[in-house]
């Protein structure tokens, strides 16, 4: 029986999705962090099918997130994104700590995946975190600096952008230490999954193929690294690829 468990990793609320036969037990890990304005419930789905297949699946709400949401404006929120993505990373690092204090992680074999703003989270992650051994990135770009002036663009356009030219220069100069795109060589060869809508309107699908193009050839086992994309698909994940990141990290997790 796949059980789902509310868990605190040092104040961080999850969903720790598991076979309640091996809920104490060592197990290889999978962290899914979900995307901007979502919440950790609605990647369930996924996190019982690799439940199923033997897997410990943690799903973090976010900050101003799920049950971290807090009273603030749509514009807020937006010039909050960047903010929401590094302290993701700060909080990854927190829960796979916890779960190899607790005994829970087999082997350090674990897994970071995410939609969209989780996305962008996991490719930040694999410029910090040489442990990661697995990563499947859902309609995410890994071309962070990029896609943030394309977001303060629009912002701007609107006239909503209540933050000073010298905050957004900063802003630029931080992701760029952070910035998958600029440093391809800490992929390391380490499996990675895209999937990407070619006619996604929100995270541009150009952002994550051209980066797969550029960096596949760098890997010695070209099944290591995939490109899945879907035509006619917007922003939204289909069944497909919820099957195949399940596929993924069986195979390589």
């Amino acid at each position: 029986m796949i059980g789902v468990i509310h868990k605190n990793f040092n104040n961080i609320p999850a969903l720790e999705v598991v076979d309640v036969k091996y809920e104490t037990k060592a197990l290889p890990v999978v962290i899914y962090f979900h995307g901007f304005t979502s919440a950790k419930e609605h990647n369930l789905p996924l996190a019982y099918l690799l439940a199923a297949k033997g897997y410990r699946v943690v799903l973090p709400d976010s900050e101003y997130h799920g049950e971290r949401e807090i009273e603030m404006s749509a514009i807020q929120r937006q010039v909050s994104f960047w903010d929401i993505v590094m302290q993701n990373i700060k909080e990854l690092k927190e829960i796979r700590d916890t779960l190899t204090e607790q005994g829970l992680l087999l082997d350090g074999r674990i897994g970071i995946a995410g939609t969209s703003m989780g996305g962008i989270t996991t490719s930040v992650a694999l410029t910090q975190y040489p442990w990661i051994k697995v990563a499947a990135i859902l309609m995410g770009s890994p071309k962070i600096t990029v896609y943030a002036k394309t977001l303060v663009d629009t912002l701007k356009k609107m006239g909503k952008l209540p933050v000073t030219d010298d905050i957004i220069d900063q802003l630029y100069q931080d992701l760029k230490m952070v910035d998958l795109s600029l440093y391809p060589e800490k992929l390391n060869q380490r499996p990675l999954l895209f999937w990407h809508g070619e006619n996604d309107s929100v995270v541009p699908f150009d952002h994550s193929y051209t980066f797969y193009e550029d960096v596949k050839h760098h890997y010695t086992n070209q099944d290591q690294i995939q490109f899945m994309k879907e035509a006619n698909r917007d922003h939204k994940v289909s069944r497909k690829a919820i099957l195949a990141t399940e596929k993924w990290f069986e195979t390589y997790l």
